[in-house]
């Protein structure tokens, strides 16, 4: 994706910034893995929300733990492909993805991007020219994904789609976070306050 201009980075405030997991927040997702462009399927009201987000101001960017492609489930190409479907519905209804940022390394690399670990949302802050992701919103269906947004100062969000609602029956390591049922209850609260 190209890189957004030097205009539009020094205007980006962290508190309009939302960063969002993919599987299970944008789309289904699957124990088996989300392995081809067929098994990748956007939810509705997701694909919505993003475009609502941009619509009120906000910057919306994915990062994404993809270890699939380590494993040898799929390849980068078959990801990109999959990308470039959801920012094709995202764009089809007026919305915009910043940046995706993901990792394709498996838990045995050792890796700096996998979250919990925060490389995915460097990755973002460094992609966006922005100082600091502090007060910024990092929306997942995991508690790894709220964990990654915490070491970077994120305000996080545990929606109850994809494995979301599992990780809400454990209840460790939310008493951060704010919960929604999707990623558009979300949208709705965020945009109307």
């Amino acid at each position: 994706m190209p890189p957004i201009s030097n205009s539009h980075e020094a205007a980006l405030a962290p508190d309009k910034l939302v960063i969002l997991d993919r599987d299970g927040v944008i789309n289904h997702d699957s124990d088996a893995y989300i392995k081809s462009l067929e098994e990748w399927i956007p939810y509705p009201a997701a694909i919505s929300a993003i475009a609502r987000l941009t619509h009120s101001g906000y910057t919306v960017a994915v990062a994404t733990n993809q270890s699939g492609i380590s494993r040898g489930y799929y390849d980068v190409a078959t990801l990109n492909t999959m990308h470039e479907r959801l920012v094709a519905l995202v764009e089809a209804q007026g919305g915009h993805i910043a940046h995706i940022a993901y990792c394709p390394h498996g838990p045995e690399d050792h890796c700096d991007c996998r979250k919990p670990l925060p490389g995915l949302l460097l990755e973002i802050k460094q992609q966006l020219g922005i100082n600091t992701l502090e007060g910024s919103w990092m929306v997942g269906d995991s508690l790894r994904d709220l964990q990654a947004g915490e070491a970077m100062g994120c305000s996080t969000v545990l929606v109850r789609t994809g494995k979301g609602a599992k990780t809400e029956m454990k209840s460790i390591g939310l008493e951060k976070s704010r919960i929604f049922n999707d990623l558009a209850e979300f949208t709705d609260w965020l945009c109307s306050r």
